[in-house]
C-alpha cells in the first residue's frame, strides 16, 4: 500500500462514470470500500507489530533480571512491575486484533454483496452475464473472483494474528518470539497479489488513471 495518501472518498465527481447503472455504482463503491479497509488494515498491523515488540522485549527484560536475582522472594518482587506491562501491552495487542476482526467481518460483506451483483446480472442477462463491461474490459464476475481472493487472503492473515495473540506472551522461547515477530510484520497470507488485485481493481473502475 505504498503511496497512498488516504481513504478514497465517493463523490459526484468520481461517480459520474459509474452513474449510468446501479451495479456500477456499487462496485465503484465497493472497490473504494476495499482500498480504505486495507489502508487501515495496514496501519493496524504496524501498530500491532509494535505491541508485540513490546511484549518480547518486556519478557526478555524480566528473564535478564530473573537471572541477575538469586532469591526467589527478590526475584518476585523485581517481576512484578514488567508483569503488570506485559498484561498491559498484550491487552493493547488484543484492542488491535478485536478491530481486525471487525474489519475482516466489512470485508466478507463486500464479497457478499459483489457476488449479489453478479447474481443480479444473471438474473437479468443470463448465465453469461452482460455483455457489455461496466467499465473498461471487466465482468461482474472478475469483480466478484478478485473480492473473493482479498476476503479469503485477509481471512487467513487474521487467523495467524489471532495465534500470534493467544501465544506471544506466554512462550518462553526466544527464538519463537522471534519467528511470532515476523509472522505479524511480514503477513504471509497477503502477498503482493494482494496489492496488486487491488490496484487493478481500482484501475478497472476510474479510481486510477490508466
Amino acid at each position: 500500500m505504498e503511496g497512498e495518501s488516504g481513504d478514497i472518498k465517493m463523490n459526484s465527481a468520481n461517480r459520474k462514470c459509474s452513474a449510468v447503472t446501479g451495479s456500477a455504482r456499487k462496485i465503484k463503491d465497493n472497490v473504494a470500500d476495499w482500498h480504505n479497509l486495507m489502508l487501515r488494515w495496514e496501519k493496524l498491523n504496524e501498530n500491532g507489530f509494535c505491541v508485540a515488540a513490546n511484549i518480547v522485549n518486556i519478557k526478555l527484560s524480566r528473564n535478564k533480571q530473573q537471572q541477575l536475582v538469586d532469591e526467589p522472594s527478590s526475584s518476585s518482587s523485581s517481576s512484578s512491575p514488567p508483569a503488570l506491562e506485559l498484561q498491559e501491552e498484550s491487552s493493547k495487542l488484543h484492542d488491535i486484533v478485536v478491530k481486525m476482526v471487525a474489519m475482516v467481518t466489512k470485508m466478507e460483506r463486500l464479497m457478499t454483496s459483489q457476488r449479489g451483483i453478479r447474481d443480479l446480472e444473471e438474473f437479468q442477462f443470463g448465465p453469461e452475464g452482460r455483455t457489455c463491461p461496466l467499465f473498461h474490459t471487466w465482468n461482474t464476475e472478475q469483480f466478484e473472483s478478485s473480492s473473493g481472493f482479498l476476503w479469503e487472503a485477509f481471512s487467513q492473515e487474521l487467523k495467524l494474528k489471532q495465534a500470534v495473540l493467544q501465544e506471544v506472551a506466554h512462550t518462553t522461547d526466544p527464538d519463537l518470539d522471534m519467528v511470532f515477530l515476523s509472522c505479524w510484520l511480514h503477513q504471509p497470507y497477503t502477498p503482493p497479489q494482494t496489492r496488486q488485485t487491488l490496484e487493478a481493481l481500482l484501475l478497472e473502475t476510474g479510481h486510477r488513471p490508466l
